[in-house]
């Protein structure tokens, strides 16, 4: 499995609260447990902090919740899609349809829906899902307390609802690193036409 998938398969794991073993670990993700540290450490950087059992009976746990993203569209938007033949004219089509999708986040403990309800920052986070769906690149105006706001190229890999606000988990094309950007902080958006491979960046990384 690609890094990111197996980060994200990592927070699906721990966020029930149980306890897990790094062997454990090791043997759901089928890594290495010196791979196993190597994600924690950088879920860590991502601000989603797992706790750490020392001792025989020791293990991972993660105290915070962590909403993951599940998105669905209406019977209608289905009905058209299923009509589309899917090719290059259809595209501003299907796009259109992507941007009118719901967004349901299924809480843990209470399976009780949650929805995103700040238009602004479902507008980010719809044109965040098709780039994310078409593997596009994205130009966006991001504003960071330190510096102000400056555009940035990135290419979006993961949206996750983290203390009830959503962030984007990128390659960030200028630093060539991976990044977390908080949606409330993105002003403008724009999907770009260039594509890219989102493996190269797994395997990078």
């Amino acid at each position: 499995m690609a890094k990111l998938s197996n980060l994200l398969v990592m927070i699906e794991l721990l966020k029930n609260g149980r306890k897990y073993s790094l062997d454990e670990l090791s043997e759901r993700l089928e890594v290495s447990k010196r791979t196993v540290r190597e994600y924690k450490l950088f879920l860590e950087e991502a601000g989603i902090y797992i706790d750490t059992i020392m001792g025989p009976f020791g293990g991972y746990v993660l105290r915070q919740e962590i909403n993951l993203p599940k998105v669905n569209l209406g019977k209608k938007d289905i009905d058209v899609l299923k009509a589309l033949d899917l090719n290059e004219e259809d595209k501003e089509k299907i796009a259109n349809i992507i941007d009118k999708i719901t967004v349901d986040i299924l809480d843990s403990d209470n399976e009780e829906k949650n929805l995103v309800v700040d238009d602004k920052v479902l507008d980010t986070y719809n044109k965040l899902s098709r780039a994310l769906k078409y593997h596009k690149k994205v130009r966006i105006t991001y504003y960071n307390l330190q510096h102000g706001e400056s555009v940035r190229i990135i290419y979006p890999l993961a949206l996750y609802k983290f203390q009830n606000e959503w962030w984007v988990s990128s390659y960030w094309e200028d630093k060539d690193d991976m990044r977390q950007f908080h949606l409330v902080r993105i002003s403008n958006v724009q999907v770009l036409d260039e594509k890219f491979d989102p493996n190269e960046i797994n395997i990078k990384f």
